[in-house]
């Protein structure tokens, strides 16, 4: 049976006690029963379940469901089995084997999703009916769109309405993202500050929460619900298992609010423990320049930890200057020999521009992962040859503003060295001829 345990403290507390952070403030581990679940044969047993059309199989996510939590009812969209895609060209380019995870295949275009589908099941199966979250956006979509689809019975056997609320700053977030909330239904509410003032507000919030009153509570939604963080392992282990359980060297991926950097390290070490892999891939956690208190951290060998008042990006994503899973995050960088990284504005939207070149597209946040991979492969800690997966976090209509600016030349400070400005012409055959010579 799974326990809840604190990572400050090590008060540990019953799976069902509906904590979302400790008594003294510390954030929550949910920590696996690791004996016996050797005892399965896991490899078998997810393998068996791919390509199943119902639910809990048919989802990415609850298809592992033995290492996240039991649940009585499950609140699914589907969510999971997103493609990894080998990249040719710019595996010959930079002399490694490369693919991409692609989050942004989620239903609502990003790997909230993953998340947001076992905390929500873990809200609605405590009794819970309010659920918050601060957000820059992807988080504010994927709550609402859970939220809303909590009624309907095609998806999800628990036929409660759900009161889903946004809190989010003012003008600073893509209008893609926020349509979404919009569209879904949620409560959208925006103050003034940045998205670390909305994170404090909803962590009071938080601290208001009675697990003796769930139904009249507000739950919490960010990834500092360590429910979050379970279903945000199901990316590893879904490229653990496209990989036929052949770990790749690297896993490399945007860092902001550090959910993902966290949840990726406890997955690696809890499919190591299983035996599902023989070893660790490292892990990259990518700050945008603007917004990297973590790699200030990491740089300073993990002294202190300090908070940025204004953080500044194009990668709204990750427009963090306060994450509140550093410690968590500290813990995988370690655990899997690690390393942070710093990626500036150009180095980001040059980056996508390849991705989207490619065919595959993605939001300006999830380039920071190639653009760390350059680093890496520049600076010698990725060797020739390795096989190194990076993790798209979003879809590319999440920001579509930044990329037609970008390719229109007008983002400040940014060259837009690989831009695709389109061209004027007259209405005529020998001018589409002219121009395509």
């Amino acid at each position: 049976m799974q326990k809840l345990s604190c990572i400050t403290c090590g008060k540990k507390f019953g799976i069902n006690e509906n904590h979302v952070v400790c008594e003294c403030g510390g954030l929550l581990d949910i920590i696996q029963p690791i004996e016996e679940l050797k005892r399965l044969n896991l490899k078998k047993v997810f393998d068996e379940r791919l390509g199943s059309r119902e639910l809990p199989n048919a989802s990415g996510v609850w298809r592992y469901r033995e290492l996240l939590f039991d649940a009585e009812r499950i609140i699914s969209r589907f969510e999971g089995n997103t493609r990894l895609y080998p990249s040719e060209k710019l595996s010959a380019k930079l002399g490694v084997e490369l693919f991409f995870k692609h989050e942004g295949e989620n239903p609502t275009g990003s790997f909230k999703d993953r998340g947001m589908t076992v905390a929500i099941t873990a809200g609605v199966n405590a009794g819970c009916h309010n659920f918050v979250c601060a957000s820059t956006g992807n988080t504010s979509a994927s709550l609402a769109s859970y939220c809303a689809a909590a009624g309907l019975p095609a998806v999800a056997s628990a036929k409660v309405g759900l009161n889903g609320i946004v809190i989010i700053p003012n003008g600073k977030i893509a209008l893609g993202k926020l349509s979404q909330a919009l569209a879904f239904g949620a409560k959208v509410l925006q103050i003034d500050g940045n998205f670390d003032a909305a994170m404090k507000l909803v962590n009071e919030l938080g601290k208001k929460f009675d697990s003796k009153n769930p139904a009249d509570s507000i739950y919490v939604l960010n990834s500092i619900n360590p429910f979050r963080i379970e279903g945000q392992k199901t990316i590893v282990f879904e490229i653990l298992q496209q990989l036929n359980w052949d770990a790749p060297d690297w896993i490399v991926l945007p860092a902001g609010n550090l959910g993902n950097t966290s949840a990726f390290g406890k997955a690696i070490s809890e499919a190591f423990e299983l035996g599902l892999i023989d070893r660790k891939p490292r892990i990259a956690a990518v700050q945008a320049a603007g917004a990297n208190p973590f790699f200030k951290y990491f740089e300073n060998k993990w002294k202190k930890f300090e908070a940025m008042e204004n953080p500044e990006t194009i990668a709204t994503a990750i427009k963090i200057g306060n994450p509140q899973s550093f410690l968590r995050a500290r813990r995988a960088v370690e655990e899997t020999n690690g390393v942070v990284l710093e990626v500036s504005e150009n180095e980001i939207m040059d980056a996508k521009a390849e991705i989207d070149a490619a065919g595959i597209g993605c939001e300006p946040a999830s380039a920071c992962s190639l653009a760390g991979i350059r680093q890496l492969v520049a600076n010698g800690k990725v060797k020739k040859g390795e096989k190194v997966v990076g993790v798209l976090t979003g879809h590319l209509l999440k920001d579509p503003d930044a990329t037609m600016n970008y390719h229109a030349g007008k983002l400040t400070g940014i060259d837009s060295a690989r831009a695709n400005r389109p061209r004027r012409i007259e209405a005529s055959v020998k001018a589409v001829l002219a121009a395509i010579k």
